[in-house]
């Protein structure tokens, strides 16, 4: 059983997959600070200095009754909060990263495109007499001299 695991796991393609994760991962992290922290504030303040993270409705207030100046301090009451600015910034994260994944399978695919070079032309063909390969230009057959002008 070990045996087949080690087998599976040393496979190019779970290897390639791990990596891909790990990198999803920190670009995920990295965009979530982008949004958060770049992106985000400068909205808020054309906004009116509203800061999204802050942004919840109480469903049921906590232990302590409202209202609550902040999310965190109405978490810690106990409150059922809806964190609607919360959402927002993760949608916004999402369409980022969206956004960049698109960017790269579509630099993936110029890429390959570029690669794939057309298929050459032919330079032979075979005699429809003897079978024989011949060049493409010939007009008579060199194994069998058969004429090649009209076939």
């Amino acid at each position: 059983m070990l045996r087949d695991f080690k087998e599976f796991a040393m496979r190019g393609n779970v290897v390639d997959m791990a990596v891909g994760i790990i990198i999803g991962a920190a670009f995920g992290t990295i965009i979530k600070s982008l949004v958060e922290d770049i992106i985000m504030p400068p909205i808020g303040l054309l906004l009116g200095d509203v800061d999204f993270s802050a942004l919840y409705i109480v469903l049921k207030e906590g232990t302590v009754a409202g209202p609550y100046e902040t999310l965190k301090a109405a978490q810690e009451a106990g409150a059922v909060t809806m964190n609607y600015g919360v959402f927002l910034m993760t949608i916004i994260s999402f369409i980022i990263v969206a956004f960049s994944v698109f960017l790269l399978v579509r630099y993936m695919n110029n890429l390959k495109r570029k690669e794939e070079a057309p298929p050459a032309e032919p330079t032979t063909k075979d005699c429809p007499f003897c079978l024989s390969v011949i060049p493409i230009k010939a007009v008579r057959c060199a194994y069998c001299t058969a004429d090649l002008k009209n076939t």
